[in-house]
């Protein structure tokens, strides 16, 4: 009588074990998706960065996707390996290596566009420093005063657009700059247009 209520008292914790060791995914998900919103924020893999929102949004899609077709197919194969999985805990297990998975692929992304990350940091200083020097030699008191409040857009690999408020109050006639980073020192030139570049470049992309 013993040995049989020992039977069920074991199979009871055994399947209470494997009900725990398969209850990490979900927790697991929310914390790699927090995780990689911040690398896609500090590190990102294409571009100059992305915001929170969008940041999470990319993470939490491809974690869903990652669970959801690696962790099924990864769940089948350890399966066949060990019998003794319930479906459910192979499920999880697989789960989890999807996440890490995702979440070593956007390190390495990150990692490698670090370099032309920093290549455009460096060329947009270099423009930076251009426009306060012309700004300095041709601007007005007025445009030497406000060239801190100058906005710019990347128009081309090496070609941006800076432009410094002019003096009406709706800043409807800005100090604009074409500014070519190939050459060194980076070549600048007036644009002929005074539009601001909210006007020009609707979409954003400002710096």
């Amino acid at each position: 009588m013993e040995e049989s209520a020992d039977g069920p008292s074991r199979a009871r914790l055994r399947r209470l074990r494997w009900r725990l060791s398969g209850a990490w995914l979900w927790p697991t998900f929310v914390v790699v998706t927090l995780l990689e919103m911040a690398l896609l924020h500090w590190l990102p893999i294409q571009g100059d960065g992305s915001g929170w929102i969008a940041s999470l949004l990319l993470a939490g899609s491809l974690n869903v996707i990652a669970v959801a077709v690696l962790g099924k197919l990864g769940g089948v194969l350890l399966r066949r390996r060990r019998r003794d999985l319930p479906k459910v805990v192979a499920d999880d297990y697989a789960g989890l290596a999807a996440l890490g998975v995702v979440a070593a692929a956007f390190l390495v992304a990150g990692l490698v566009h670090r370099p032309e990350l920093a290549a455009d940091e460096e060329a947009f200083a270099r423009q930076s420093l251009a426009v306060r020097l012309w700004v300095q030699a041709n601007g007005d008191d007025f445009t030497r005063a406000h060239v801190d409040a100058a906005d710019t857009v990347q128009v081309d690999r090496d070609l941006y657009r800076t432009c410094v408020p002019g003096p009406d109050p709706e800043r409807r006639r800005w100090l604009c700059l074409i500014v070519d980073t190939s050459h060194q020192p980076p070549r600048v030139k007036r644009d002929r247009s005074r539009e601001s570049n909210a006007s020009q470049y609707p979409r954003g992309g400002f710096r």
